[in-house]
């Protein structure tokens, strides 16, 4: 079912993976576990909400502790799932796949049992979505499906039953939105599995539980921000928010790698490697190699190439899923490639892009088609890419001053240099700059099957967006669209459609 993918794809909305995945499937903040308790059946308990405080901080035998001699009630089976689903997704380790399965079908038995209550329903459907979670990522997509479809139904029952009850708003509210969100293409199978998704109707009900007082208020405003910061261009908020969390609970490694992640993504390099190195450690924690592969991506940014290497090659060794390698691998070249190492050793890591690992995640197909297409990458560009990500800009565009294109440079190339200029003119601050030189890259492009047209009409929407010039806008964001394959497809025209959405 490649809907999933696309929809697994859509919940990690790079490079948040971890953060959709474990607040998309294990949902109860605890910050105000003591507030409004209509009734007590409504509510964790003390106890259980500081089990689910470090399920959170990602420590799983002090969670397991608090959880263990409080008997079968609602919320005990609850973060009994929220500790199993996040072991299993953080881990990625496959043999743990059919126990967690297993012991889900016990408690999905196990609670219709106990008297009726908002909490009691919401953490059956809660769970059920921790289940179509374990089966996508674990390739049993068409269980997946079903699971999604049944978890989506009750969701929507609990709310029609329980207006008031904001946490099932919010859950609700984030399957409407990533349902609503996919494209166009994939309307068919939505229609086909009953899931009417629905942007507005998604952010109404999560903006509900993030703006109104209930006991896991403060993840639906974590969910709110990063989904405004990744769709709708509102990194400073995000920022600030994951931030002052950080400060407030330096033990959470979730939000230890919400901050790294977020400073990534908005090319602070050098605070995010300060956030890394500041990460809490320690035998109480789950490991989490993913980690490592931010900081090679930081290092790489940085030109230490050697540093990237043994980060990679660390992230490779610990971890125990199939996503990510094909990209570990493509780091693994660049660093090697770039530090000058030996021929073989360079050829040796683009023969382990091909070797394993799934293309999923659109970073692991880009790896996939650099490595089928044989291709030589510019040394040139590929430093100023790498100094663009980091958010070295200045130094991106003297990179780029010395790149001089032949006759015999592949279009790939002459289409990247352009590119390349216009996103550090635009992160510079130099919109009317940047508008030349990604008009130059779509005149350039014509209808060749790289991301750097698309990618050049996406920015210039937002550009003329941010400008009021809206229909301007449209015209790029539904020429985005209209390029029908390339690497980031999916992601692409998932932001296009957003905006021109938020056009309307």
């Amino acid at each position: 079912m490649k809907f999933l993918a696309v929809f697994r794809s859509g919940w990690r909305s790079v490079p948040q993976w971890l953060f959709w995945l474990l607040f998309a499937t294990a949902k109860h903040c605890v910050a105000h576990c003591e507030t409004l308790r209509e009734t007590s059946s409504e509510h964790l308990t003390p106890t259980q909400a500081r089990a689910y405080a470090e399920v959170l901080n990602l420590r799983p035998a002090q969670a397991r502790a608090l959880l263990s001699g409080n008997g079968t009630d609602v919320g005990t089976l609850l973060i009994q799932d929220c500790l199993s689903i996040t072991e299993l997704l953080v881990s990625q380790d496959a043999s743990r796949y059919e126990a967690t399965i297993k012991a889900q079908n016990q408690r999905l038995t196990q609670l219709p049992r106990a008297p009726a209550s908002a909490l009691r329903d919401y953490a059956l459907a809660e769970i059920r979505l921790h289940q179509a979670a374990a089966q996508v990522v674990f390739g049993h997509e068409v269980q997946g499906a079903w699971s999604l479809r049944q978890s989506y139904q009750q969701m929507q029952q609990v709310v029609r039953r329980y207006p008031q009850y904001l946490p099932a708003r919010k859950t609700l509210g984030m399957m409407q939105f990533f349902i609503g969100s996919l494209p166009e293409g994939y309307r068919w199978f939505l229609k086909l599995l009953g899931l009417p998704g629905n942007v507005e109707t998604g952010l109404y009900n999560l903006r509900l539980a993030a703006t109104q007082p209930n006991d896991f208020q403060l993840e639906a405003r974590l969910l709110l921000a990063l989904l405004e910061e990744t769709y709708y261009k509102k990194p400073a908020a995000a920022l600030r928010l994951v931030e002052t969390l950080q400060r407030q609970q330096p033990e959470s490694q979730l939000l230890c790698f919400l901050l790294i992640s977020q400073h990534k993504k908005q090319h602070h390099t050098a605070q995010a490697l300060a956030a890394y190195q500041a990460r809490p450690t320690g035998p109480g924690y789950l490991p989490l190699p993913y980690l490592h592969h931010m900081a090679a991506d930081l290092l790489l940014y940085q030109g230490q190439y050697a540093a990237s290497l043994r980060a990679n090659q660390q992230f490779l060794r610990e971890y125990q899923g199939q996503h990510y390698r094909k990209d570990a691998a493509f780091k693994l070249y660049l660093a090697a490639w770039l530090g000058g190492a030996p021929a073989a050793t360079v050829a040796g890591y683009q023969r382990q892009i091909g070797a394993g690992g799934r293309t999923v995640v659109e970073e692991d197909s880009y790896a996939q088609r650099f490595f089928e297409d044989g291709l030589p990458l510019n040394r040139t560009l590929t430093r100023a890419r790498l100094q663009i990500d980091g958010g070295y800009y200045r130094e991106a565009l003297a990179t780029l001053g010395t790149f001089r294109p032949t006759a015999a440079t592949p279009l790939r190339d002459r289409l990247e240099a352009p590119y390349r200029q216009a996103r550090a003119l635009h992160l510079l601050g130099q919109p009317d700059s940047a508008r030349l030189f990604y008009a130059r890259t779509i005149a350039l492009a014509g209808t060749a099957p790289y991301y750097f047209a698309p990618q050049s009409a996406l920015q210039l929407g937002y550009l003329y967006q941010q400008e009021g010039q809206r229909n301007t806008a449209r015209v790029y964001f539904k020429k985005a669209l209209s390029y029908p394959r390339h690497e980031y497809k999916n992601s692409t025209d998932t932001k296009a459609k957003l905006a021109l959405k938020e056009l309307e």
